[in-house]
């Protein structure tokens, strides 16, 4: 098989992502040091927002697992980048306890990816079926409950642990919470994509495009450099903010 080329508009997709996040995290960390007032929690404005960029990392990842299984990517490279996204998710986690003891990250999105990762890549290579698997898995966002409601014996899935499945009835207080469910039948959608462009559509992808320049070109490093962009964004912001909270006295 022909190693595909990598293909410069899934990091350019996951760079609108990194963009868009980094946007929304500031401003969470304009409210955090009370420069304005907004609630993230319960605002849809805000809250919508969050689902948005998670949906739009998912899906770009979905796609470079399809990117992977055509180039006939191995084990041993995938557990390469596996580990350093599982090791990003405890430096989270580790970072998130310090400043929030009391609703630290024990599950956010970079510990939800590397869970996923490996069940993505056991299945991408169900073809059509990871459309309505993708479709079933999200629905259990509203299936979840009803459940749960009718078998208060399966409630222990809501405690921290279990939850990280996903199939809950109530939200746990944390600051970032990304499950299995529903956002495996978002990475499943977006690996569904991938294999259809790659078979169907490849200049969909990017494939034959020419060398990206300029401001194109900066966006993809971006995009491919985003698990170091995404554990250096928010201490750095924290950080400036801070110091200039300090130098206000």
């Amino acid at each position: 098989m022909t190693a595909t080329p990598r293909l410069d508009r899934i990091d350019l997709l996951r760079a609108v992502a990194m963009l868009w996040m980094t946007a929304f995290h500031f401003c969470f960390d304009l409210t955090h040091f009370g420069f304005i007032e907004q609630d993230f929690y319960d605002d849809p404005f805000w809250t919508w927002q969050r689902t948005f960029i998670v949906s739009l990392f998912l899906f770009t990842a979905g796609l470079s697992q399809a990117v992977a299984l055509q180039q006939g990517q191995g084990w041993p490279r995938f557990w390469k980048r596996w580990a350093q996204v599982a090791g990003g998710a405890l430096l989270v986690s580790a970072g998130s306890w310090l400043m929030f003891p009391d609703t630290f990250i024990y599950f956010g999105i970079l510990h939800g990816i590397a869970a996923m990762l490996v069940l993505v890549r056991l299945t991408a290579g169900w073809g059509g079926w990871l459309w309505p698997l993708g479709a079933l898995a999200i629905s259990m966002k509203w299936i979840a409950p009803l459940v749960i409601d009718a078998l208060p014996s399966l409630a222990f899935l809501n405690q921290p642990g279990w939850n990280a499945l996903g199939f809950i009835s109530e939200l746990p207080v944390t600051e970032d919470y990304a499950p299995v469910l529903p956002w495996l039948g978002v990475m499943w959608w977006g690996a569904a994509a991938g294999r259809w462009a790659l078979a169907h559509r490849p200049q969909w992808l990017g494939a034959g495009d020419a060398p990206a320049t300029g401001l194109r070109r900066s966006l993809v490093v971006l995009g491919r450099w985003s698990l170091s962009y995404y554990l250096l964004h928010q201490p750095v912001m924290i950080g400036l903010l801070a110091a200039f909270a300090w130098w206000r006295g």
